[in-house]
């Protein structure tokens, strides 16, 4: 078994394989899909996911929009940077850098919960108000204890090099994959379980995951979100278990102008469950902002 997730093997039938390619920015090797032709569509997955995540939803969107969705930083088959790389700047900071090397800007950006805390970092950080879209967006810090606890635990973990192979190994003997897929209150068929499990028994994608979590710096994002100026949907299924339907409500009281959508039934994976669903939202959203008609190419 290698340590981090390969190409040739774990990527052999990787959902819309044809549509991948790897691209050096940033101080990461990513892998990153890019189908379609249209305005560009930036989709960011959640921790612990990959490119996987959109596979059903990616198609849908590349009907209309050009869509770039990347690996993050660790996770799936892009590299894994230094821990600097995968703090919530960093991690910006590289999928601009990303999108410079592509040579795209995105009309709309699409973040899966931590996504959409990498999304919202970068439009704090740039100069230009593009539309945003969290799905069930983890861009609140974990409530009272749990907001030490949790980080300071992913730092101790992290700094084992030998917890991520442990985890790994427990994964590929067990269904821990399909108890934490039940968690999330969202039911995705036998593919979208065996995907989440192929990762997860990898210790490079694990450490990934690990790394990020003990880097990940909720707080200051919390303190800055007033001053988003991009326009902001808020995506929320009301049966989500890893990140409560009230962060998208409380987000939406501290940002001017949000939006926020409601989608009963549906859990953390909402956009795996039902991703035409997801395609209607996110197609409503450009509409309404006119991003049909905006470049879809840097100048």
């Amino acid at each position: 078994m290698s340590y981090a997730p390969n190409w040739d093997t774990d990527g052999a039938d990787w959902p819309n394989r044809a549509a991948s390619r790897f691209v050096q920015a940033g101080g990461v090797r990513f892998h990153v899909q890019v189908m379609g032709d249209g305005p560009v569509v930036l989709l960011l997955h959640g921790a612990g996911a990959a490119t996987h995540s959109w596979r059903d939803l990616a198609p849908l969107l590349a009907q209309d929009f050009t869509v770039v969705a990347p690996d993050l930083p660790g996770h799936g088959f892009s590299s894994t940077p230094p821990s600097a790389g995968l703090t919530l700047p960093g991690m910006a900071a590289s999928i601009t850098a990303l999108l410079a090397e592509l040579k795209l800007m995105p009309a709309l950006v699409v973040g899966h919960s931590a996504g959409a805390g990498v999304m919202v970092r970068m439009a704090l950080a740039g100069t230009r108000a593009v539309p945003l879209i969290a799905l069930n967006g983890a861009l609140l810090p974990f409530p009272g204890f749990a907001a030490k606890l949790f980080p300071g635990l992913a730092k101790l973990l992290f700094a084992n090099p030998f917890v991520p192979s442990l985890v790994a190994a427990g994964i590929r003997g067990g269904g821990l994959v399909d108890r934490f897929l039940e968690r999330t209150g969202s039911t995705l068929d036998a593919r979208g379980s065996a995907l989440y499990a192929r990762l997860f028994g990898t210790a490079g994608h694990v450490a990934g995951m690990m790394g990020m979590m003990a880097n990940w710096d909720l707080e200051t994002l919390e303190r800055d979100l007033p001053r988003l100026r991009s326009p902001l949907t808020l995506v929320y299924g009301d049966r989500d278990g890893t990140v409560p339907p009230e962060v998208s409500i409380t987000v939406a009281r501290r940002v001017a102008g949000a939006t926020l959508i409601k989608q009963p039934g549906l859990g953390h994976l909402a956009h795996e469950e039902q991703p035409a669903a997801a395609a209607r939202i996110i197609g409503d959203v450009a509409r309404a902002a006119g991003s049909r008609v905006t470049p879809d190419a840097a100048s």
